[in-house]
């Protein structure tokens, strides 16, 4: 909770002037009880019309602050509580999309997804609560038990003499309440996961007809939710009703009591009167307590979650140069191995070296590491053995905003978002119309931009439903392009284009772009022949580096590739 009470420190203002408000709307409730009770002992017997109005006006005039106060303070605080939890939705945000590759595998999206919402709407609801309860009820409560120790210590000490054993239940059942609220968000998290993947896949599980088996694995994961929810929620559920039961007895005490006090001369009826509201008050003002501990135990639970998130340390941390490296090479791997999981090498002992302006290509079986020497070059991760250069220095010395500019980037499942054509390339940057449309061209998407009416303005849908596989990877290829960069790579970016288009987009790159490494990863040798260095990768080593021609004459694997796909010949 510490890591939560940070966001709340630039706005202590405002949460003072809204306490003072409530505090004076909470007094002058507090009062109206003891008001009545000194009219009915001291004031009706004078039988003075005008002094028992002016009395009658003064209760109103406190009911009327009290209603007013309170509103003013629950408005004030509805206001802080959307600051506080706008600014803490942000950071964690940001801070999501910082977390190195590492931290996020560990947290998990859906993890991640949840605790941007549940967990922080769990936390911004006690934050509220805090502020419209949490005040008032303290001073309810504390103030209910000094007028009436005041006004008749006796009667007040028999009502004071429940209060421990409803602290006692309270704090008993909040403590287990806390581990259960986290095995709740646990679920949510499945619960989250299994939503997503269907959304993500929905016309697969559509045209397979698996619509009753996804039915099943959502049944799963919410069968688990609810039994989780059903378990804290029925460990909480007892602190109301023990609550209540406790303070009717106390009523009860109260009642007792104070029937032989008045039927022996020792209280009067006003003053049990006044007793009766204010105990009405305290139970109130612990029943609001109950609520706000219950509150606590969720609040707590996500305030955790959230903390470790914001609380995660950056892995990938600057590094100085050696100054070893040469900066007339593009890219270099000296030496490189890397573990996902520290158990095995997904990548061991890989080599190669490439100058400004070349292209490279690799190729190599599913799951063989071709993408993990990509992740690599983009430091996603850190090498766990070796270096990765960029213009001859150690890609660990580059700066996240240094590096980011170094690279255009379009993957096999990218990802468009609802905008429109032109600002689906644009991506947020500042780039002009006349760039966006020249990367169009490089890229083979302007012809069939062109072809729709609205033409770049055409409303791309999320996901970008409304578009073919083949212009949805244009579009990606476009968005690369558009950025100039040093660096372009194309993970199989253009598996859904046809042989015509691939070939077309591999001679506008060497033509549009002679400055920038192009970096292709592909399954089609038709996507790599032309490059200045292929890498052939098989369970994560190195076991062709060359030229086609030189690879046909030295790498038996890359030529069973090359003549399995197009019989050892290349049709342009």
């Amino acid at each position: 909770m510490k890591r939560i009470w940070m966001y709340l420190k630039p706005l202590k203002r405002r949460i003072a002037l809204g306490t003072a408000v409530k505090v004076f709307g909470t007094v002058a409730e507090l009062i109206i009880p003891f008001l009545l009770s000194y009219i009915l002992d001291h004031v009706i017997v004078t039988n003075d019309v005008g002094t028992i109005v002016g009395y009658g006006v003064l209760m109103a005039v406190c009911a009327v602050a009290a209603c007013v106060g309170n509103i003013v303070a629950n408005r004030m605080a509805a206001k802080t509580t959307m600051l506080f939890s706008a600014e803490m939705r942000r950071e964690l945000f940001s801070k999501t999309l910082r977390l190195s590759a590492r931290s996020t595998d560990r947290f998990t999206i859906p993890s991640l997804e949840s605790r941007i919402t549940t967990d922080t709407y769990n936390v911004q609801n006690f934050i509220g609560m805090m502020q419209r309860m949490g005040i008032r009820a303290p001073i309810l409560l504390l103030g209910g038990i000094a007028v009436t120790l005041l006004m008749d210590e006796k009667l007040a000490l028999v009502m004071i003499a429940t209060l421990p054993f409803i602290f006692a239940v309270v704090y008993g059942i909040s403590r287990k309440g806390v581990p259960l609220y986290a095995q709740v968000q646990k679920s949510v998290d499945g619960m989250v996961r299994v939503v997503r993947e269907d959304v993500q896949g929905i016309r697969v599980i559509k045209a397979l007809s698996k619509e009753d088996y996804e039915n099943a694995r959502y049944d799963n994961a919410n069968v688990a939710l609810k039994k989780q929810e059903t378990k804290a929620g029925t460990i909480m559920g007892i602190v109301n009703p023990v609550m209540t039961l406790l303070m009717n007895l106390g009523i009860v005490a109260v009642i007792a009591v104070s029937a032989y006090f008045v039927s022996t001369g020792q209280s009067s009826v006003a003053t049990v009167i006044a007793f009766m509201q204010y105990f009405t008050l305290i139970s109130m003002a612990m029943m609001s307590l109950s609520r706000m501990f219950v509150m606590y135990t969720k609040c707590a639970a996500s305030a955790a979650r959230i903390a470790s998130v914001l609380d995660e340390e950056e892995e990938l941390s600057l590094c100085k140069d050696d100054g070893n490296g040469d900066e007339s090479f593009s890219i270099v791997f000296d030496h490189v191995s890397f573990s996902y999981l520290g158990v095995r090498d997904n990548l061991h002992d890989v080599s190669f070296s490439l100058q400004k302006g070349e292209t490279l290509g690799i190729i190599g079986a599913t799951g063989s590491g071709k993408s993990t020497i990509l992740r690599l070059l983009m430091r996603l991760y850190d090498a766990d053995g070796g270096t990765v250069r960029i213009h001859g220095r150690d890609v660990r010395s580059f700066t996240p905003e240094e590096r980011t500019a170094l690279f255009g980037v379009a993957f096999q499942n990218d990802f468009l978002y609802a905008a429109s054509i032109e600002e689906n390339i644009r991506f947020g940057r500042e780039i002009a119309h006349d760039a966006i449309v020249k990367a169009a061209k490089i890229a083979q998407a302007h012809e069939f931009i062109t072809a729709i009416p609205e033409g770049y303005e055409y409303e791309v849908s999320t996901g970008g439903t409304n578009l073919s596989g083949g212009q949805r990877q244009r579009l990606w290829i476009a968005r690369a392009v558009a950025g100039d960069p040093d660096i372009l790579i194309l993970d199989d970016a253009s598996s859904a284009l046809d042989y015509k288009t691939d070939a077309n987009l591999r001679a506008a790159l060497v033509k549009e772009l002679p400055d920038t490494t192009v970096v292709t990863v592909a399954q089609r040798v038709s996507s790599v022949k032309d490059c200045d260095l292929i890498l052939v990768i098989d369970d994560g080593a190195l076991i062709g580096c060359g030229t086609h021609e030189e690879l046909l004459a030295t790498c038996a694997e890359y030529r069973e590739i090359s003549e399995s796909q197009m019989g050892g010949a290349f049709l342009e």
